[in-house]
């Protein structure tokens, strides 16, 4: 942790560290790594799935497919180190790549081999990942887990999933890989003039946030240390249909919603909160394995009395458009905690992250997986007071789930601000609609 404090963005590794084969971290592995080390035994920044196979799949072939796949992708490699002359935490991508094997064991092995697959990741100069291919007496197994810090949702099932399939079902890969060790060079390649004003951009941004003003407010007042808890919740007074004319994004939509429950739960007439986004900004990085998710902080007046839904969707892209282009100041954001205790907002995909109700297949793909475990992430080292997160089915159906600090929060009041989201998710639906007749 000292080494951490010390180095944590207060310099910028200098470019010629890359002939030595030294990498900084991107603000948001950074931020990741330090919330891991806050406790070292956690287990949060684990994504792990196991999977079943059809009996027909032959997993000699899909280990020689998988074993393709990483090879191809430098972040794979990826290893944490201590920098040895200036002790900064970095990362280098000259690991060593272990050949995935089928391993055939009894029913009893492979209750043993999952338990050990749930440990937390040992970060300092070891792999961040893990895969193994199982065949037992049950059936045939697939575990596959990623440290986050290396890899996000669209990473592990757009992108390294879809290309383990292709070259199972013997297609061939005729792109170069794309190295994630050059992106990271090319979003450290900023001016002195560009990172301050971004500098400025996010301190105005957060300067007046309060957690008594821009949460909900807090029913409980245990002495018990951050505990957190989850809430399902189907929306019911929205489907998919209404996006369907291509008119308003989805992600866009349903944070203004999250930032208007906010103001009416906490009886303000202003939202300061925090956004993410996938980080893929173009057809290039759409195509690149390795972390890219950015925590926006975004924060809107509504006290304008003439301010329409419509307005404020328009406004709102804007805003975050202009929040995006600032997105190589975020280690201040990271760096000095100015959005500590904000709200948190992301919209998913069913496929990229499957909640509640629907967290028990996959139907990417034609290997016909099927998903029979989810480990649970334990020992969370982010202790959030509260994250909103909405995701979509295939049935065109929304589901939120309240992740939530439950020493601050019962179960009632998360209820309660499920039911104001839902309300003005259907006041949204007529963009006309002033905002001052919601708040």
């Amino acid at each position: 942790m000292e080494n951490l404090e010390i180095s944590y963005t207060t310099r910028i590794i200098n470019y010629a560290l890359q002939t030595s084969g030294f990498y900084p971290l991107r603000p948001i592995q950074h931020w990741l790594i330090d919330t891991h080390f806050n406790k070292a035994k956690s287990t949060m920044m684990n994504i792990g799935v196991l999977y079943k196979y059809k009996e027909d799949t032959d997993l000699e072939r899909l280990a020689k497919a998988i074993n393709e796949t990483v090879a191809a992708h430098d972040i794979f490699r990826c290893r944490l180190v201590f920098h040895e002359g200036t002790s900064d935490l970095c990362q280098r991508f000259d690991g060593e790549i272990f050949p995935v094997t089928v391993e055939k064991i009894s029913d009893e092995e492979f209750e043993t081999a999952k338990k050990d697959l749930m440990k937390p990741y040992r970060l300092i100069n070891n792999p961040l990942y893990r895969i193994r291919l199982f065949e037992t007496p049950s059936g045939k197994f697939g575990y596959l887990d990623f440290y986050h810090a290396i890899m996000d949702g669209m990473s592990i099932v757009t992108l390294f999933q879809r290309e383990v399939e292709q070259r199972y079902k013997g297609k061939k890969i005729n792109r170069e890989a794309l190295k994630y060790s050059e992106y990271i060079l090319e979003e450290f390649r900023v001016s002195p003039e560009e990172l301050a004003a971004g500098n400025q951009y996010w301190r105005e941004m957060l300067k007046d946030f309060d957690e008594t003003k821009h949460l909900p407010p807090a029913d409980l007042e245990e002495s018990s240390s951050w505990k957190s808890k989850d809430l399902y919740v189907t929306l019911k007074n929205i489907s998919a249909d209404y996006f369907s004319g291509g008119i308003r994004k989805e992600n866009i939509f349903f944070l203004a919603a999250s930032m208007l429950a906010l103001a009416k739960s906490a009886n303000t007439k202003n939202s300061i909160m925090s956004w993410i986004h996938n980080g893929r900004m173009n057809a290039r990085e759409r195509r690149l394995i390795g972390i890219m998710l950015e925590q926006y902080p975004i924060s809107w007046d509504f006290s304008d009395n003439r301010l329409t839904i419509g307005r404020l969707l328009d406004d709102l892209e804007e805003k975050m458009n202009v929040g995006m282009k600032h997105r190589k100041s975020l280690s201040t954001v990271y760096g000095e905690g100015l959005q500590d205790d904000c709200a948190t907002f992301i919209f998913q995909k069913q496929s990229l992250g499957a909640y509640g109700p629907n967290s028990g297949s996959t139907p990417y793909s034609s290997l016909s997986v099927e998903v029979v475990g989810l480990p649970e992430n334990k020992y969370s080292a982010a202790e959030n007071s509260l994250d909103i997160e909405i995701s979509s089915s295939e049935e065109k159906i929304y589901y939120l789930r309240l992740d939530y600090d439950a020493s601050r929060y019962s179960e009632g009041a998360m209820k309660k601000f499920a039911e104001i989201l839902d309300e003005i998710v259907l006041s949204m639906q007529n963009e006309r609609k002033l905002i001052s007749e919601i708040l």
